[in-house]
């Protein structure tokens, strides 16, 4: 099992942000590549109760099966994260629904990772903004957002399903995921 660490923040000037990182020493691993998640729960929404997550992700061609769990939120966040590489993703589903699993939430991004050979980056392209997530060690996710600029009071620890619901509120949008044309194409909710 390994623990994911991390904090997330908005993003205003996407290709400021990539100056800074490359001054900062970071190097792209992955450009600017389409993702699409779909989070599965049981009828009851049992792993929300428990504050898990089972997400199947497509990352370009990639498929990926991921379980979150133990949720700690302080300055960083921290879940225990076990992952997997998917063969067929479209099969994968099937399994889920399978077993009793639906989807509840579905979102997309384009993400483009970056790395030091310390840690991470991830600077994501979303319907509801543009943000980027430091993952790494406590010290060097707090060392990485100085200097790219970032305080701790810009520090965000949710994840994206609570971002799109802060948004959703916010902007009084009827959108029920946050996939671009979902987005685009909501009616104003009062």
């Amino acid at each position: 099992m390994s623990k994911e660490i991390e904090i997330k923040f908005r993003v205003a000037d996407l290709r400021a942000l990539a100056r800074k990182l490359r001054g900062a020493g970071f190097r792209v691993v992955t450009p600017r590549t389409h993702e699409m998640n779909t989070l599965y729960d049981l009828p009851g929404e049992v792993l929300r109760a428990r504050k898990e997550l089972l997400r199947l992700r497509k990352y370009g061609s990639d498929w990926t099966l991921t379980h979150k769990s133990g949720k700690k939120t302080g300055r960083h966040s921290s879940r225990v994260e076990l992952e997997t590489s998917v063969g067929d993703g479209k099969r994968m589903d099937l399994i889920l629904r399978a077993l009793g699993y639906t989807p509840s939430f579905r979102y997309e991004k384009f993400r483009a990772e970056w790395a030091d050979g310390k840690g991470q980056v991830v600077v994501d392209e979303t319907p509801i903004g543009n943000f980027c997530e430091i993952e790494g060690a406590p010290r060097w996710i707090d060392a990485t957002a100085k200097k790219l600029s970032v305080k701790p009071a810009d520090y965000i620890t949710k994840n994206y399903a609570g971002l799109f619901l802060e948004w959703k509120a916010r902007a009084k949008s009827g959108a029920a995921e946050m996939t671009f044309i979902a987005v685009r194409g909501a009616k104003y909710a009062p």
